[in-house]
């Protein structure tokens, strides 16, 4: 199918070019997220009336990415998972856990803006792109840790905070009732 392409689209090309992709490809996603149009004389001269306009509204959402992109440079992620001694986690990172600590840090990241080449199953550091707009990409850094990195910081905190933050002695008195 020949589509002309409304944005940039990541090795395909970019704004006005028409190229020939599969069917599929163009009716379930590019068409859908309004990422190109079918090339058809009304859409072509389509297109051509509304070119400029198409453009400015994709240099405005490059900068309005590129803002986001400097404020996000240094940004560093912790994620604490449980993991055996060896260092392998029980399970993985997911992308959503990625984002809800990006929220916590007050940035608002979208699952698939995240560029993530294989399951993170390991303690570790990790660098992880974000795919703000077509033409902005920012790594961030992702600290994958275990429980027991975690331990250290416990074993920190004085007794007596531990001992204000138990519940009362009953619970003794009610297990020795049971037996």
């Amino acid at each position: 199918m020949q589509v002309i392409l409304l944005e940039k689209v990541g090795k395909l090309g970019s704004i006005g070019d028409s190229v020939k992709v599969k069917n599929g490809y163009a009716r379930n996603y590019l068409l859908p997220q309004h990422k190109a149009l079918r090339s058809t004389k009304a859409n072509i001269e389509y297109f051509k009336a509304k070119k400029d306009e198409i453009e400015a509204k994709n240099l405005k959402l490059k900068q309005e990415a590129e803002k986001v992109a400097s404020t996000m440079q240094d940004v560093s992620v912790t994620v604490v998972r449980q993991a055996s001694d060896s260092g392998f986690l029980f399970g993985s990172v997911r992308p959503a856990d990625i984002v809800a600590e990006l929220e916590k840090q007050n940035i608002k990241v979208l699952k698939g803006q995240l560029k993530i080449n294989s399951p993170l199953k390991t303690v570790g550091t990790y660098r992880i792109g974000v795919q703000l707009h077509p033409e902005v990409l920012v790594d961030i850094i992702l600290n994958v840790e275990s429980f027991h990195q975690q331990d250290n910081i416990a074993e920190e905190i004085p007794q007596e905070e531990v001992d204000a933050n138990k519940v009362d002695g009953n619970k003794d008195q009610n297990t020795e009732k049971q037996k």
